[in-house]
C-alpha cells in the first residue's frame, strides 16, 4: 500500500513538473502583464517617467475625450453590422453544405481557407485595393454604367465595408454550424414532412431549436472577436481613423495612445474599459438565452 502511495506522489510530481513551463508561460505573459496593466490603469505613466498615482482619472477622462466617444461608437455599429451579417451567411453556407452533394468536402475546404487567413496585413492590402476609388469594385460598376462611390473616402460607407470584410471570415462558425446540423435527426424531419411541414416550416420548427446552443456561442464568440477588431482598419486608413474618423475603432484608439502617443496609463484604463463593455455584452446575450430557453420550456 505504501508503495503504491509512494508511486502515485512520484507521478504527481512528475505530472507538475511537465506543465511547470506553461505555469511560467501564462504567469509571466499573461497573468502578469493583465495584474500591471489594472496597476497602471490607476497612474500616469509615459515610459518618459516613473508612474504617477493618479487615481480614477483616466476612467473619469475618458467620458470627456471625444475620440473615445468616435471609436465605441464605431466600434458597437461596427459589432451590429458584422456579427448578425457573418453568422447569418456562415448558416446559409452551413446548409447548404449538409446536403448531399458531389465534392461537398472539397467545398467545405474551400469555405474554410478564409478563416485561415483572417484579417492579416496582406489580406487587409487586397480588400483596400477592391473599394478604393479606382478599384475593382467601381471598374465593375463603371462597366455596368453605374459610378462607384468613394467606399473608403465617404463616412457613410466606412463602417459597411470594413463588416462586409469580417464576413468572408465565416469558416468556423460555418463549421460549428454543420457539426450541429449533423447531429439533428433525419427522422424529424421525415415525420414533419409526412405532416405536411415545408422547408421553411421545417426550418423554424426542427433546425432553427436544435442548433440554438451553437447559435448563441457563434454569437458570443463573434461579437468577442469584433470588439477586438483592429488589423483590417487600421491597415486600410495607416492608423488615420479614416475620413472623419469614422473607421476609428476602439482598439486602434487604444493602440495609438499606448504605442504613438506613449500615454500608457490611459491606455491601461482603455482596455480595461474593453474588457467591461465586452463582458457587459457576453452577459447580456447570456440573460437573452436564458429568457428564451425559458419562454420555450
Amino acid at each position: 500500500m505504501h508503495t503504491k502511495v509512494s508511486l502515485k506522489k512520484r507521478k504527481d510530481r512528475e505530472g507538475f513538473l511537465y506543465i511547470v513551463p506553461w505555469l511560467v508561460g501564462v504567469v509571466c505573459f499573461q497573468i502578469g502583464p493583465i495584474l500591471i496593466s489594472l496597476v497602471l490603469s490607476f497612474t500616469k505613466y509615459s515610459l518618459f517617467a516613473p508612474p504617477t498615482f493618479i487615481g480614477i482619472r483616466n476612467y473619469v477622462d475618458m467620458f470627456r475625450d471625444e475620440l473615445f466617444s468616435q471609436s465605441t461608437k464605431v466600434t458597437m455599429k461596427y459589432v451590429l453590422l458584422s456579427v448578425p451579417c457573418k453568422i447569418l451567411f456562415a448558416l446559409a453556407v452551413a446548409l447548404i453544405m449538409n446536403q448531399k452533394i458531389k465534392a461537398v468536402n472539397f467545398y467545405r475546404t474551400i469555405y474554410y481557407i478564409p478563416s485561415i487567413f483572417g484579417s492579416s496585413i496582406a489580406v487587409s492590402i487586397l480588400w483596400k485595393r477592391l473599394f478604393v476609388k479606382d478599384g475593382v469594385v467601381n471598374i465593375l460598376l463603371a462597366r455596368m454604367g453605374i459610378e462607384g462611390p468613394s467606399w473608403l473616402g465617404n463616412p457613410v460607407w466606412v463602417v459597411p465595408i470594413l463588416a462586409l470584410m469580417s464576413v468572408w471570415q465565416f469558416g468556423s462558425s460555418m463549421v460549428i454550424f454543420l457539426a450541429g446540423l449533423k447531429q439533428i435527426p433525419v427522422s424529424l424531419y421525415e415525420s414533419a414532412s409526412v405532416d405536411g411541414a415545408g422547408k421553411i416550416r421545417q426550418f423554424f420548427a426542427i433546425t432553427l431549436p436544435g442548433i440554438m446552443p451553437l447559435m448563441t456561442y457563434n454569437l458570443m464568440m463573434q461579437t468577442i472577436n469584433a470588439f477586438q477588431v483592429f488589423a483590417t482598419p487600421y491597415t486600410i486608413y495607416d492608423g488615420t481613423g479614416g475620413p472623419l474618423n469614422a473607421g476609428l475603432v476602439y482598439v486602434s484608439y487604444l493602440y495609438r495612445n499606448g504605442f504613438q502617443y506613449f500615454n500608457i496609463g490611459y491606455s491601461s484604463a482603455l482596455s480595461w474599459m474593453l474588457l467591461v463593455m465586452i463582458s457587459v455584452t457576453a452577459l447580456l446575450i447570456h440573460f437573452v438565452d436564458k429568457s428564451v430557453n425559458s419562454l420555450e420550456g
